[in-house]
């Protein structure tokens, strides 16, 4: 006798259970790792440790630009995985930096040295949230604005090339407010700053590429201190010479792009 609609065997639970949701670990490693460089560099700050508060800085910039480039290696790209970067980024280069610079140099200042690393870390956190809305609109060649891990190392590269001077931070105190406030607000303007995302490392290059990055690499180690803090320098003041030379040629100093796609690297925000 034939089974009636309310005899039928009903299917498996396991099979109409819909698969659960994961998170990609491997990306989210490198990301927890940034992270990690970002609040270890806070406590070595409290410990009175700055010179290796700044390197635990430079290590999570290191993190923070593969974390991208392995999601999109592995295919494990994800909405979690984007807030958990932004999320990171903040604490690594917005709240460390301001931490660790009031702590070495601008509590001699009273109020003018919180507001000094307020404002920076207030900048921090508008630049990623603009960053953010405005991913599939900006030009993926430039950034919108200093990108807040350069200018974290613009801020902890100086902590860092002077404690090795043996220069105590009262002694620079208002020329860290002057940066603080420089590389805060830079984070928040309309300046264009080159991405490098159109740098494609699948493509064959000469030979004397190769050389000249191994020329620059033993160039850093001659003294990474000097030589880092000079290159980001350079970058953060890079993007305000872009600036005037498009205006003064007549070309569009805006970064906003019509079009649609969308930029190929989330990793340096930044």
């Amino acid at each position: 006798m034939p089974e009636t609609p309310e005899q039928s065997p009903r299917p498996d639970s396991a099979e109409v259970r819909k698969p659960r949701k994961g998170i990609y670990v491997l990306p989210n490693l490198f990301t927890l790792a940034a992270l990690f460089g970002g609040f270890y560099s806070i406590v070595m700050a409290m410990n009175g440790r700055f010179e290796q508060a700044a390197i635990g800085v430079f290590c999570a910039m290191v993190l923070d630009s593969l974390d991208g480039r392995v999601a999109r290696m592995t295919n494990t790209q994800s909405a979690f995985g984007e807030q958990m970067d932004s999320l990171a980024d903040m604490v690594s280069f917005g709240a460390a930096p301001a931490l660790i610079a009031y702590v070495w140099a601008l509590t001699g200042l009273g109020r003018w040295g919180w507001i000094a690393a307020f404002v920076y870390c207030a900048c921090a956190a508008l630049r990623l949230a603009r960053f953010n809305v405005n991913t599939t609109v900006v030009d993926k060649r430039f950034f919108q604005g200093l990108p807040s891990p350069a200018a974290a190392a613009i801020v902890t590269g100086f902590i860092w090339l002077v404690t090795e001077a043996g220069i105590k931070g009262a002694e620079v105190s208002w020329f860290m407010f002057a940066l603080m406030l420089y590389a805060g607000l830079t984070m928040v303007t309309n300046v264009p700053f080159y991405s490098f995302k159109d740098v494609s490392f699948k493509r064959s290059v000469p030979f004397a590429v190769i050389v000249s990055i191994a020329l620059g690499i033993a160039v850093i180690n001659i003294d990474p201190p000097t030589v880092i803090f000079a290159l980001f320098v350079m970058y953060g003041m890079s993007g305000y010479v872009l600036y005037f030379w498009r205006r003064y040629k007549g070309l569009q100093t805006s970064v906003i792009s019509t079009s649609t796609e969308e930029p190929d690297e989330r990793g340096l925000h930044k």
